[in-house]
């Protein structure tokens, strides 16, 4: 395979029980040489609170779940270019895998 094209879900998984963010987007990848590069595109603009929820997700950390469309998936590392809904998507690290991210509900 040179190329893929079509869609897919970026998910950011909190522990293995807890997804607090999907977004759908448009990928691209394609081989260049020995390497691989992923693109990838909103498939519509955020809305304000989206928008906020993504930014916030990715101060947290910038990994995310791309989940495609035959069920498979891959941990990326979600860059913003700078181009309103455009991202490099990179494969992460095997250590990445493992984080988990603790949130602490407030005491009633």
């Amino acid at each position: 395979m040179d190329s893929y094209e079509g869609t897919a879900t970026l998910e950011w998984w909190a522990n293995r029980w807890t997804c607090l963010g999907r977004l759908r987007v448009q990928v691209a990848v394609r081989a260049a040489g020995d390497n691989w590069t992923f693109e990838a595109t909103f498939e519509s603009p955020l809305a304000a609170e989206d928008r906020e929820s993504f930014d916030f997700l990715m101060q947290l950390d910038p990994h995310f779940t791309l989940c495609f469309d035959d069920a498979s998936t891959l941990l990326v590392e979600v860059v913003e270019t700078g181009v309103e809904g455009r991202l490099i998507l990179t494969a992460a690290e095997a250590d990445v895998a493992k984080r988990t991210v603790t949130m602490h509900a407030p005491h009633q």
